[in-house]
């Protein structure tokens, strides 16, 4: 009988050699795919840092992108992603920069076509991800919980509208994050939840008036 040693138990399992450059990079693309919620035409992937100087040797290149095309972190296909006919049906590249102001292993998803958006997030460790940055909010979000992404016109009251119909579903609020770009410009909403948020409770909240973007976006699995 095999013994199982620390690695096997701290560890995701994975394709890969490194949670940070591999899993990680699979999990923020995962994320951005699903935070962009549109058919992918067109990527462009900025890595910075570690991920960019050590990236394509722990196989960050690929995680990111066999993310973004929907595959988890144990999937056999992400070792030749680029060869796979998932991958032919759009348009990528990868670009590297040094910014002592980003985390090590900081990634820009910029998608592009009929819908474009830039998604920004860091791969913290052991897996561990977070999204920072949607378009120009900042935002902060890990994949561990259900969370809904709002952006919306800065006007009284979307906080405690949009809580209402949570509060409604008996749904806990884990944690809340707004940013705007300006009083009574346009504002950005994240709320993480630890339980289920029916769709039609969602619907309602996109009946909300002012509101201009809403995404649901679910946890990621182990």
């Amino acid at each position: 009988m095999r013994q199982s040693s620390l690695l096997d138990i701290i560890s995701p399992i994975m394709v890969g050699p490194s949670s940070s450059h591999t899993a990680g990079a699979v999990r923020l693309g995962l994320l951005a795919r699903n935070v962009y919620d549109n058919p992918i035409e067109k990527i462009t992937f900025k890595l910075y840092n570690s991920y960019a100087q050590t990236g394509k040797g722990h196989g960050t290149d690929k995680g990111l992108l066999a993310g973004v095309l929907g595959l988890s972190v144990d999937d056999v296909r992400i070792r030749d992603i680029f060869h796979s006919d998932i991958a032919k049906n759009i348009d990528y590249k990868f670009e590297y920069y040094n910014d002592f102001n980003r985390h090590p292993n900081a990634v820009d998803f910029l998608f592009d076509g009929k819908n474009k958006m830039q998604i920004s997030g860091d791969s913290i460790g052991a897996g561990e991800i977070a999204i920072r940055k949607i378009n120009e909010f900042s935002v902060k979000f890990t994949g561990k919980y259900n969370t809904l992404l709002l952006v919306y016109q800065d006007v009284t009251g979307m906080i405690s509208k949009v809580s209402t119909i949570i509060q409604e579903e008996n749904v806990n609020i884990a944690s809340l994050h707004c940013d705007r770009s300006g009083k009574g410009e346009t504002a950005s909403m994240c709320i993480c939840i630890d339980g289920e948020l029916e769709q039609s409770a969602i619907d309602k909240i996109k009946k909300i008036e002012h509101l201009d973007m809403v995404r649901y976006v679910r946890k990621l699995g182990n």
